[in-house]
């Protein structure tokens, strides 16, 4: 069993590292407004994963990932949301960016609401829980124990991964070269965020 455990971790540990829309999130908001408020954003996305992983084992999402109209209309409100967050980061970093110490950009919205909403929206999540999760699951334990300590496990992945890219992204920010540096990966990261919200509206239904 603990070496089936460690497997599911080698896995999901990739997974989470693979660049995507909760990555492209934090470093907008990163930029944005600074290191703490891309933390919030970081426990907005691990809300979301425990919220999903909630819903899988009360068996609520295999029900959305077995829907094509269910998922169809997820799928295109959560691209619709992250095309909204890169047109607004593109008009957030029109001009110089304040550091965030001296007071930030202003943004709509909580970056823990945006963190939470961004990974709600993302119905590639409930395929995940209910397709791959449950192979990774160790022979033995109970199937709803089993995916709940999987869902703990890759939520604490991604809090240790995404926090570990705020902090970097915060002292490469201060060591390159503050506001015109800032202003181009906040720019690129907001183009970033279109193309994921087409890329999402464009693929199929599973």
């Amino acid at each position: 069993m603990l070496t089936q455990f460690v497997a599911a971790a080698g896995v999901l540990g990739l997974l989470t590292v693979v660049p995507g829309p909760d990555m492209a999130m934090v470093t907008q908001r990163t930029l944005a407004t600074g290191s703490a408020d891309g933390l919030r954003t970081v426990g907005g996305i691990a809300v979301g994963l425990l919220a999903w992983g909630a819903l899988t084992v009360a068996g609520l999402a295999a029900v959305l990932a077995a829907s094509p109209a269910a998922y169809l209309a997820v799928k295109l409100l959560g691209a619709g949301y992250l095309v909204l967050l890169g047109v607004q980061g593109l008009r957030q970093h029109r001009r110089a960016v304040p550091r965030p110490a001296a007071g930030g950009v202003r943004t709509t919205g909580s970056p823990w609401r945006t963190g939470l909403v961004g990974n709600l929206l993302n119905p590639k999540i409930a395929v995940f829980y209910t397709g791959l999760l449950p192979t990774l699951a160790p022979d033995g334990m109970p199937g709803a124990p089993a995916m709940a300590l999987l869902v703990l496990l890759h939520t604490a992945l991604t809090l240790v991964w995404l926090g570990s890219c705020v902090l970097l992204l915060s002292r490469a920010g201060a060591v390159l070269g503050g506001p015109r540096f800032r202003r181009a990966l906040g720019r690129s990261t907001a183009v970033v965020l279109i193309g994921l919200g087409v890329a999402v509206a464009a693929c199929g239904v599973p």
